[in-house]
């Protein structure tokens, strides 16, 4: 058995698990005019508007048309890539860094949803990727000002949790106030990218509430460093917030929305566990693992190694399945991502010990600032680097793990997933 096509074959069923085609019609259902979604139940008295979101949100609206055809009046989704669809405009953000089309996209979501009366409902479709798709900056703070702030934030390794309460703070759609734009009663339907699936998190919760302060956002810039590089516009919308001349984001639910969470991380797990368990025996160790890429490896190797060595707590042949997502600080100015920096490091700790194969991919399709979703790796990959004088320290130092994994031929490529629930990784342990 190739144990790295093994192990890239499960990662591609979880990917499969969670894609909108097969979650929309696992959680919504329609009958004599009304709509059910889980165990709630919606009278559709007028056509229904589509909006919606993040990296997933061109397939959840695909998948929602064809649930409700002729009950869709039009539609409006922001996406980190275009495709064309029956009744929804498709507009195309930008991700990780927000542009101008990321404003335009906002804008018009404002537009149409404060447009809205009072007995219309709508349906929103949220995904990860939404808090930089779609954006519209309280002034003074520019695009540039903001496209700034962001890479710093995320240069430095700042938790998404924290990234998006600043990113709410300067804001006029995030933490609620998309949902404060409009009369209409509707639902939100989440595929969750966020570690332990908090809806405050989750696209910086257009549409929810937000229960952080400006107070925080000043004091997460000052607690890595950044208060005194962040635009003077910045600081200047933080500062007036504290001061109260910013209205706070809303503090309270809004009753006309409801959220629905319709697939996570556990979900793509459950699906590889599921499929694993055909062969070998599979435990999901966790689906919120986060930390610094290169810390959280050690630790996944060092379990991997005592099941090796010892049979503890796992007698081998045993396959590990972890969810989350790690961080990496940037140091370099390589090609990689924090799944392909994951399995560089793991290289690193494996080197040549036999029965150890490591994958490691996000759900997206797309990791970091490259064309790979991750990388698989073992013994075999690690003779290879021998064999063409690869330094893995040297490559990890300049954050460089795609050109590394390049010429190992390690990469595991799928394009976009069209869906996004973090990241997945597979440790198999043979005896």
């Amino acid at each position: 058995m190739n144990t790295k096509a093994f192990l890239t074959e499960l990662f591609l069923t979880g990917i499969e698990a969670v894609k909108p085609e097969n979650l929309i019609p696992e959680h919504l259902s329609i009958s004599d005019n009304t709509l059910k979604v889980s165990q709630d139940f919606y009278p559709l008295k007028k056509e229904v508007y589509l909006f919606g979101s993040g990296k997933a949100s061109i397939q959840m609206a695909k998948a929602v048309e064809n649930l409700l055809g002729d009950y869709i009046r039009e539609g409006v989704v922001v996406c980190n890539y275009t495709e064309k669809l029956k009744k929804t405009e498709v507009i195309k953000g930008s991700h990780p860094v927000p542009d101008e089309n990321s404003i335009k996209g906002a804008e018009i979501l404002l537009q149409k949803l404060s447009s809205l009366k009072e007995d219309d409902f709508f349906i929103y479709l949220l995904s990860g990727g939404s808090s930089a798709l779609i954006e519209k900056p309280i002034p003074p703070v520019t695009l540039k000002d903001l496209k700034r702030t962001t890479q710093l934030l995320l240069e430095n390794s700042v938790p998404i949790e924290e990234i998006n309460i600043v990113r709410k703070h300067l804001s006029m759609i995030k933490g609620g106030r998309l949902g404060r734009a409009t009369k209409a009663k509707g639902i939100v339907l989440v595929i969750s990218d966020v570690v332990g699936d908090d809806l405050f998190t989750i696209g910086s919760a257009p549409l929810y509430y937000d229960l952080s302060t400006y107070q925080q956002a000043r004091d997460i810039l000052i607690k890595y460093n950044l208060w005194d590089d962040i635009p003077t516009s910045v600081k200047k919308v933080i500062e007036e917030g504290i001061s109260g001349k910013i209205p706070e984001t809303p503090k309270k639910e809004n009753q006309n929305i409801k959220h629905y969470i319709i697939g996570n991380n556990l979900t793509a797990l459950k699906k590889i566990k599921q499929e694993a368990e055909k062969n070998f025996p599979a435990v999901i160790m966790t689906s919120q693992m986060k930390g610094e890429a290169k810390e959280v490896t050690k630790v996944l190797i060092s379990i991997a190694k005592e099941i090796k060595k010892s049979g503890n707590p796992f007698t081998p042949p045993a396959l590990l399945l972890f969810g989350g997502e790690t961080t990496v600080t940037v140091r370099g100015n390589g090609k990689g991502g924090r799944n392909q920096e994951l399995c560089l490091s793991a290289l690193e700790e494996i080197k040549n010990i036999e029965g150890i194969t490591v994958l490691s991919g996000g759900t997206d399709g797309i990791d970091g600032n490259s064309d790979a979703a991750g990388a698989v790796i073992d013994r075999d990959t690690f003779m290879r680097a021998q064999e063409l004088n690869l330094d893995i320290n040297q490559y990890l130092s300049n954050n460089d793990s795609y050109s590394f994994f390049s010429k190992t031929d390690s990469l595991i490529k799928t394009g976009y997933t069209g869906t996004n629930v973090m990241d997945i990784t597979i440790i198999m342990v043979e005896g």
